[in-house]
């Protein structure tokens, strides 16, 4: 394991706060220090024709991601409408849109708690039986996919994030990441101020354990819209295939 993913590891912590979605007391797990960094304005960069960042799957992926072939993931789940537009390219034909390729996006709720897990310490509250915010789609002749969600809330140690992974249509896997989003006044994460939770001790991207190494934007999407509109989210995830 290397030494980013390994201190991540340990670094396993709990908050319990209450949330506009289920007004149940949540504690949800911390993948990096608590510590809060500040609101950047970096815009993304994951157009150009360069690689993101491996980041970790973990702690909670998908248990059987085929299982769920769905563009509309919200399974449910109440908040600011998300749609997720992600482009695959091909770095070995200059980034040009990858058709076929198979790609699964999770993320938590508005209270920071993801599906299929919890009733531990790591997520007190119990989803193990439920699979909200969690899908896979195949990309078209323009690599394009798109998911209907809604803005991923956050949770102690991480700043707002959704878990990228893709497979090749023989299903072997290209990449795993994350994308971050853009921060500081006026951005969408600033908009929807962590829902009722707000921004006391929310870790910026700078300061996140994942995204801190990303100096060029290359993590972070484009994102656009309102609190009434919903949010517009695109981004382009350059792949070796």
């Amino acid at each position: 394991m290397e030494r980013k993913n390994f201190i991540r590891s340990l670094m396993i912590g709990a908050i319990s706060t209450p949330i506009i979605i289920d007004a149940c007391k949540n504690n949800s797990v911390s993948d990096s220090g608590n510590t809060s960094g500040t609101a950047g304005t970096t815009t993304s960069t994951n157009g150009t024709c360069t690689i993101a960042p491996t980041e970790t799957e973990g702690p909670f992926p998908t248990k059987v991601p085929a299982s769920y072939v769905r563009s509309d993931i919200t399974d449910g789940k109440t908040g600011y409408k998300l749609t997720a537009k992600i482009t695959i390219g091909n770095l070995n034909n200059s980034c040009a849109g990858l058709a076929g390729a198979i790609v699964d996006i999770w993320h938590c709720d508005a209270e920071g708690n993801y599906s299929e897990y919890g009733g531990t310490g790591m997520q007190s509250t119990n989803y193990q039986s439920v699979h909200f915010l969690r899908g896979r789609q195949t990309t078209d002749a323009n690599g394009l996919v798109t998911f209907t969600s809604i803005f991923p809330g956050w949770y102690s140690g991480r700043a707002t994030h959704i878990h990228v992974h893709v497979y090749n249509a023989a299903g072997t896997s290209l990449k795993v990441t994350q994308i971050a989003f853009p921060e500081g006044a006026g951005t969408s994460v600033a908009l929807v101020n962590g829902y009722s939770k707000g921004m006391s001790g929310y870790t910026y991207n700078n300061a996140d354990n994942v995204f801190s190494d990303d100096k060029t934007g290359v993590e972070i999407a484009a994102v656009s819209g309102s609190l009434t509109a919903g949010f517009d989210l695109t981004f382009k995830l350059n792949v070796s295939a």
